[in-house]
C-alpha cells in the first residue's frame, strides 16, 4: 500500500503549496488524481515518490513509513518508485544519448551486467527504434523524449508508478502508446500507479478511480 497521511508540504520558507491531504493507493490500483494546473497536485506527487520532504504528515510505503527522502532514502524504498514528468526536456540531462538516460538508474544503483539488453528490450517495448538511442534530447521530438522517459522509469522494475502529466504535451497516437505502456507493465507485474493530470476523460478511462483534488480536503473521500 502506498498511503499519503495528512501531507502539508511547500517550498522554502512559502507558505504549504498543499495543507492537510491524504490519498491511498492499493497494490496493482490505478488512481487518477485530477485537479487544475497550480493545484498542488505535482507537489503531492513528488512527496508520494520520495522526491520532496513534506513539512508534516507521513509516507508509508508497503507498511513502512518513510523516514528519508531523496538519495537519502534507503535504496529499497527509493528504487520502488518510477516516476514520469510532464515536461520531458526538463527532467533529461541534455548531454545524455537516450540510451545512457535509459541507463541511467541502472548506473545510479550500481548495475553493470546487463544495461544493454535491458535498455534495448525497453526502447522496443516503448517503440523507440535502434536508431534513435545514440541521439541526445534535443535531436528527438517531445514524444520520442517522453517515451525514453517512460523507459528510464521501468528500468529497475519498479513497484509503484507515479505519472505526473506525462501525456499532457502530446498527440493522441502517442498518448495512447505511452498508456498502453503502463497498463502492459502493470498487468505483467502488479504494480500500483498513481497518474496525475487534467483530463478526466483520460484518467477515468486510464484508472481504477478518479480522485478530484477538491475533494481531498472535504469531508467524502472524493472517489468515483
Amino acid at each position: 500500500m502506498l498511503e499519503l497521511r495528512a501531507v502539508t508540504a511547500g517550498y522554502d520558507k512559502n507558505p504549504p503549496v498543499i495543507r492537510d491531504i491524504s490519498l491511498s493507493v492499493a497494490p496493482g490500483e490505478a488512481v487518477g488524481l485530477l485537479g487544475p494546473s497550480g493545484c498542488g497536485k505535482s507537489t503531492l506527487a513528488r512527496v508520494a515518490a520520495l522526491l520532496h520532504h513534506p513539512h508534516a504528515g507521513t509516507l508509508v510505503v508497503d507498511g513502512t513509513p518513510v523516514r528519508r527522502w531523496r538519495h537519502r532514502a534507503p535504496r529499497e524504498q527509493r528504487t520502488a518508485f518510477g516516476v514520469v514528468f510532464q515536461q520531458a526536456r526538463l527532467s533529461a540531462d541534455p548531454r545524455l544519448a537516450l540510451t545512457d538516460l535509459i541507463a541511467e538508474p541502472l548506473r545510479a544503483t550500481g548495475r553493470r551486467e546487463g544495461v544493454a539488453d535491458r535498455v534495448a528490450e525497453l526502447a522496443a517495448t516503448v517503440g523507440l527504434t535502434a536508431d534513435l538511442l545514440g541521439r541526445r534530447p534535443h535531436e528527438v521530438s517531445d514524444g520520442q523524449l517522453q517515451r525514453a522517459c517512460l523507459a528510464r522509469a521501468l528500468v529497475l522494475r519498479p513497484r509503484w508508478l507515479v505519472c505526473d502529466e506525462m501525456t499532457a504535451m502530446l498527440d493522441a497516437s502517442t498518448t495512447a502508446a505511452l498508456v498502453r505502456v503502463v497498463e502492459d507493465y502493470r498487468a505483467d507485474t502488479g504494480a500500483g500507479l498513481l497518474a496525475v493530470g487534467h483530463d478526466r476523460v483520460l484518467l477515468d478511462r486510464w484508472c481504477d478511480r478518479t480522485v478530484e483534488w477538491g475533494a481531498l480536503t472535504a469531508p467524502s473521500d472524493g472517489t468515483r
